[in-house]
């Protein structure tokens, strides 16, 4: 079998990487959306089963099939719309139950997979230039960038540790460097007694069935505007790493597939599905390997290990919340350097785009938020304006 040919340590450490850093990073707002209609213990691992799942199923098959990285994410900004709502919503008097959430799930997951079907998501996505996309993927990357040197002001020690091994690794053995660094900060939390092994509980997770209720309130109030935050702010940037790496994916049918995932599992806590942006560069980036046709194994290990946390949710929840904070955004920000640059060289190449790219940078960098929408949305959109402007009627007149 090809995956097994191809299999390598730096994939399967890039694998290891995006889930550890995608989980523990959003993990604690999905708990949040979860507590904000009610749900009980029991229905929170359900929530991580269907996710999971979902999630895992969605990045693996489509990767091992079209030996491509596939990396499928739920909606973190969807998470903490659907927590603010909730919660909004209670203090209103006007609460939502979990029947009323799921429903929301499933109307929002009709939603995506019509986006999908009708090809009109892949239609704008095409539409916008390579070098705002490539912008669009460094804003969204930088942030993780520069959170990893911010860390230093609490763990010093940990954080130039791991930039030495890094920059060594990167010197002598440039394939193995983000295991290595990976390797070294986690020696370095156990010297300083920082892994919380505590955290990790020995049970299996099982699925528990919410039966939907619809209404026209949890439709506008929370399928709507998770549907929006999803495409903006998910599955927009997750498009522009796929196109910024060089990957040819059908956007459209795995966009679908999404979508349809989302609602067989939306009764068991699967609220949306969507790409990945951060863990998306993490596997397509050429620390996953030097060889593009092979960095596919990296989203094949992303999406077993989401299946066992689906499967041993408490377990692994445990396992990969034991890393410290600082651990996880350190090695999420040197990961993600060589793709930084990548697309800031990608986005600034070519004179005409230059400006119109280095806005789309800045706004999608300053993580602005208008009408719940993120900042990878409105820094496309402000690219697009300044392009329109400097550029509109100059092909005319030419001729």
């Amino acid at each position: 079998m090809n995956f097994w040919r191809d299999l390598s340590l730096s994939a399967a450490t890039a694998g290891f990487v995006a889930v550890l850093v995608g989980f523990t990073s959003s993990v604690a707002i999905v708990f949040q959306a979860a507590q904000a209609f009610g749900a009980t213990p029991a229905q929170i691992t359900s929530w991580m089963w269907a996710l999971g799942l979902g999630m895992g199923l969605c990045s693996a098959v489509p990767s091992l099939w079209l030996k491509q990285p596939v990396m499928v994410a739920w909606s973190t900004p969807g998470a903490a719309v659907l927590a603010s709502a909730g919660v909004a919503a209670a203090a209103s008097g006007a609460g939502f139950a979990m029947a009323d959430a799921v429903g929301a799930f499933m109307v929002c997951a009709v939603l995506i997979t019509l986006a999908g079907v009708t090809g009109l998501f892949e239609r704008l996505m095409n539409r916008i230039p390579m070098a705002l996309a490539s912008a669009l993927l460094a804003g969204v990357l930088a942030r993780f960038g520069l959170q990893a040197f911010a860390a230093a002001q609490t763990a010093l020690p940990l954080v130039l540790s791991m930039l030495a091994a890094y920059v060594l690794g990167k010197r002598w053995v440039p394939r193995y460097a983000v295991p290595a660094t990976l390797a070294v900060g986690v020696a370095c939390a156990a010297l300083q007694g920082d892994l919380a092994w505590h955290a990790v509980q020995f049970e299996l997770a099982l699925p528990v069935f919410t039966a939907p209720a619809f209404s026209w309130q949890a439709a506008i109030s929370l399928a709507l505007p998770l549907f929006v935050v999803t495409m903006a702010s998910q599955n927009l940037p997750g498009v522009a790493v796929m196109r910024a790496t060089g990957y040819d994916l059908p956007v459209s049918k795995l966009i679908t597939l999404t979508g349809v995932v989302t609602l067989v599992l939306a009764p068991f806590g699967a609220f949306a599905l969507n790409f990945s942006a951060i863990t998306a560069a993490i596997c397509m980036g050429p620390e996953a390997h030097a060889d593009k046709a092979r960095r596919y194994v990296a989203a094949v290990v992303c999406g077993g290990i989401y299946v066992l946390i689906g499967l041993f949710g408490a377990v692994v929840t445990g396992l990969l919340t034991a890393f410290p904070k600082e651990l996880v955004v350190a090695i999420a920000g040197l990961a993600l350097l060589g793709s930084i640059g990548g697309g800031l060289h990608a986005a600034l190449a070519d004179e005409r785009h230059r400006e119109a790219a280095l806005i789309t940078f800045l706004v999608t960098l300053s993580g602005v938020v208008v009408g719940g929408v993120g900042s990878a949305f409105w820094g496309v959109v402000a690219g697009g304006l300044v392009l329109f402007v400097q550029q509109y009627g100059l092909r005319h007149k030419s001729h």
